[in-house]
């Protein structure tokens, strides 16, 4: 049925669209070398050892560190000359989800930041060098503490 407006009434639009579900992105979530907000710079080959245990499987794929409700699935965590390369999907399985992946498909969101455990560091002046570190998480953020840790969409 349809009003005067145009509107259609008592119809309800699908959930999916060619936009939706899985967005696939990919990106760096950690660069060697640079120094983020807080001080903190992270060595090549930080991130061997947890990966070498866990794999890219157990590392969570957040929005805004938020653990309460994961919004996709990260498939491919290596690390290469530049720093942790990532790359994954966005699911449409909740609505964070759907959020996080509008707003990355507008462009609004593009930053990755990594949530972890120092596992081995030392001090260098005003810098902190993390040479060993266990990967929990690489989540979708609006302002990356590693300004130059950013995603596309792949």
């Amino acid at each position: 049925m349809s009003g005067e407006s145009g509107l259609v009434i008592g119809r309800r639009p699908s959930r999916l669209t060619s936009h939706d579900s899985p967005l696939r992105i990919e990106g760096y979530a950690s660069l060697w070398g640079v120094a983020d907000l807080n001080g903190d710079v992270v060595q090549a080959g930080a991130f061997a050892d947890s990966l070498g245990k866990t794999g890219a499987e157990s590392v969570r794929m957040l929005n805004q560190h938020d653990a309460r409700a994961p919004v996709g699935v990260w498939e491919q965590i290596v690390e290469d000359a530049r720093g942790l390369f990532v790359r994954g999907r966005i699911e449409d399985w909740s609505a964070e989800a759907r959020f996080a992946g509008a707003l990355s498909r507008a462009g609004a969101m593009d930053g990755l930041s990594i949530g972890y455990r120092t596992a081995r560091a030392r001090r260098q002046g005003r810098l902190r060098v993390l040479s060993a570190v266990e990967l929990w998480e690489v989540s979708l953020v609006t302002f990356p503490m590693l300004p130059g840790a950013r995603f596309s969409l792949a």
